[in-house]
């Protein structure tokens, strides 16, 4: 570390920690005028962010780490950081108001650092390592929210992927999942770990996979299909396919797909007759199909 960096943090150190309420209550005033009352976030939690990352800036730059490397080796500035930056994640905010957010800081700190000192070359050599650690603080910002909201999107994927693959049961001992749309690995994946806990939790004898509502049956569908059979068959219960239309019949046949390994039958209620018989003894009847 040179002369003049070393200055320039004895300034900023200073401003960090004879003022730090001015620091913090200039950034939110800064934050808030820009755009956070439409991130969904309060003043009152930008405040509690303010002092935190204030607070986090002064224990790092005690530190022997030059301002560029401060925020990703002190652990306390990274996660005020990154803490901050998934908040705003959650919330709904964009990641570029996320970064200007955290930069917004060099104008607060500037504005702390001109009390201590009016000397244009102090003041230059200030700016210059605000500039270095706030810039590393906004790229982890980014980098941060990008993460963050990329799990959040997957999260809710997932979920939706969820509901949208109910699994019901039919019949005494009898289980369907009725397939709508695209099945691609991802869904054939959730389908499979939905029915066999189901098939656990219920202590179903026969699974009906219904593919009416599926667009197109292809290789790589019939792949994901075949996979769930056998899955099911590991686990003690039967399995049969309904909703083989013409169209579906003629794709199969034409593409050399060999389902003759399953039970199939072209509607739920011949598949729903069929399974009941597999389970090899007089069934009661549920008073409606239900979702397990």
């Amino acid at each position: 570390m040179d002369a003049k960096e070393t200055e320039a943090r004895i300034h900023v150190l200073a401003a960090l920690r004879e003022r730090p309420e001015m620091v913090a209550d200039r950034w939110v005033q800064l934050q808030w005028e820009q755009a956070a009352p439409g991130t969904g976030i309060s003043e009152a939690e930008l405040r509690e962010e303010a002092d935190a990352l204030v607070d986090a800036l002064h224990s790092g730059l005690e530190s022997e780490q030059s301002a560029d490397r401060v925020v990703t080796t002190q652990p306390v500035v990274r996660r005020a950081v990154v803490e901050l930056s998934l908040r705003r994640a959650r919330s709904g905010a964009g990641p570029t108001a996320t970064s200007l957010a955290v930069l917004a800081l060099k104008e607060s700190l500037l504005e702390a650092v001109q009390h201590a000192t009016r000397d244009p070359g102090a003041l230059h050599a200030a700016a210059l390592l605000v500039n270095r650690l706030l810039d590393a603080a906004g790229a982890l910002s980014f980098e941060t929210y990008v993460a963050g909201r990329e799990e959040i999107v997957r999260r809710q994927s997932r979920q939706l992927l969820e509901v949208s693959t109910p699994v019901v049961r039919l019949w005494d001992k009898v289980l369907a999942v009725p397939l709508i749309g695209t099945l691609d690995t991802t869904r054939a994946q959730v389908v499979m770990e939905k029915l066999l806990e189901a098939i656990e939790r219920e202590e179903a004898q026969a699974a009906i996979i219904d593919i009416t509502g599926v667009s197109t049956v292809d290789t790589a569908v019939a792949h994901h299909l075949m996979r769930t059979v056998d899955a099911v068959r590991l686990m003690g219960a039967d399995c049969v396919i309904s909703g083989i239309r013409p169209p579906i019949a003629r794709t199969i046949a034409e593409l050399g797909i060999d389902l003759s390994p399953v039970l199939t039958h072209a509607t739920l209620a011949d598949a729903l007759a069929a399974a009941i018989a597999l389970t090899g003894r007089p069934a009661q009847r549920a008073d409606s199909a239900t979702v397990v």
